[in-house]
């Protein structure tokens, strides 16, 4: 079988779709020790499926590798691939989390979307596989919940 080549390090289009975007894993060299690992996305954007107007967020991914990390060029162009995606709030967290989940399984994943108020309403959608492992230090997000003007 041969060997698929990474997106690091070569020119790559932004999927049209999260389906077919390619999310590239590569060796945990410290696959001996429980740590965090945390990607922040602040720039998430999708598009709501049934009036088609843009929807903004901040996506936070937190998650304790086992044998693989998730590759961030890759795990980027993912991410970006729901720029024309029409799917709603707790659809785009949930499939983000669960597919990074198949890839990688590690010992444990959260993630947080945080969106912008559109309507007069913020969404906010969270997910995780479970507990995090005993003695990880897992840090709060730190993304306040939505405050408006006041």
């Amino acid at each position: 079988m041969a060997k698929t080549k990474l997106q690091l390090g070569r020119a790559v289009a932004i999927p049209s779709d999260p389906d077919k975007a390619i999310l590239d894993r590569v060796p945990n060299p410290h696959a001996d020790t429980q740590f965090v690992a945390r990607f922040t996305f602040p720039e998430f954007t999708s598009i709501c499926p049934v009036t088609g107007q843009p929807d903004f967020g901040i996506l936070m991914i937190d998650y304790v590798p086992d044998r693989w990390l998730v590759e961030s060029k890759s795990l980027k162009l993912y991410l970006q691939s729901f720029r024309n995606h029409g799917a709603f709030h707790e659809d785009c967290t949930v499939a983000i989390g669960r597919r990074i989940v198949d890839l990688l399984t590690p010992h444990w994943l959260r993630i947080g979307g945080y969106f912008n108020p559109r309507g007069g309403m913020p969404i906010d959608v969270f997910w995780q596989t479970g507990n995090p492992p005993d003695g990880v230090w897992v840090t709060d997000q730190g993304i306040a919940p939505y405050r408006g003007r006041g």
